[in-house]
């Protein structure tokens, strides 16, 4: 599977299924399985109702994926495992700046794979945990045209519910995959060098979007 395929699968899943509009309290109380499956027809449908983002309005997606989708990932914990080892010798300005240029990577990536979205839906497998668990996998299935796509969370308990922290798009993990591409960044150029190509490809996205 080559990276643009991966990432449309990759994206367009997990923005099909993150919690858009539910209430904070009930998502507090909601479990993870139940929570994806029962907003999952909702963001669909808001994304079919909407024909300006469907034809490519860009800035329009990349807003709805900002303030909607990403309050939902524990985006601290995302990046610190995709940085592995190093985001402890990182600095304090570097960490800010590693978020803010992979949470931008993330944003155009999914905003691209939005506007593919038209007859999918999502099938959401029995949870498997206990009620005391904190950390728990959801195994989902994307459903459309073609076979089956699957589609896995990792997901922690937080105090305002819980917040998805990687993913696993047909066995392969997100936050693996980037840490194996970030690990050859730093060690060919350090934590700063990565800084700078991770700013570098967001500024080429940003100019690829509006050609």
């Amino acid at each position: 599977m080559n990276r643009r395929t991966f990432g449309r699968l990759l994206t367009a899943s997990l923005s099909l299924s993150l919690l858009l509009s539910a209430p904070l309290a009930q998502a507090a109380d909601e479990a993870p399985d139940a929570l994806i499956k029962r907003v999952s027809s909702d963001v669909l449908d808001n994304i079919k109702a909407d024909k300006t983002a469907l034809v490519g309005d860009m800035g329009k997606i990349i807003a709805l994926v900002d303030s909607k989708v990403m309050p939902n990932v524990n985006f601290t914990r995302m990046t610190a495992s995709a940085v592995g080892r190093n985001w402890r010798q990182a600095t304090p300005e570097q960490k800010k700046r590693l978020q803010e240029e992979f949470k931008t990577l993330l944003i155009r990536t999914y905003s691209g794979a939005l506007s593919q979205v038209r007859d999918q839906s999502i099938s959401v497998k029995p949870l498997r945990a206990a009620p005391a668990d904190t950390e728990v996998v959801v195994h989902t299935e994307v459903l459309g045209r073609g076979d089956p796509v699957q589609l896995d969370y990792r997901m922690e308990k937080t105090p305002s519910g819980w917040k998805i922290y990687d993913l696993n798009v047909l066995g392969v993990w997100l936050v693996e995959t980037y840490r194996t591409q970030f690990a050859q960044e730093i060690n060919a150029k350090g934590v700063d060098g990565l800084i700078a190509s991770l700013e570098q490809r967001n500024k080429s996205n940003a100019s690829e979007k509006k050609s």
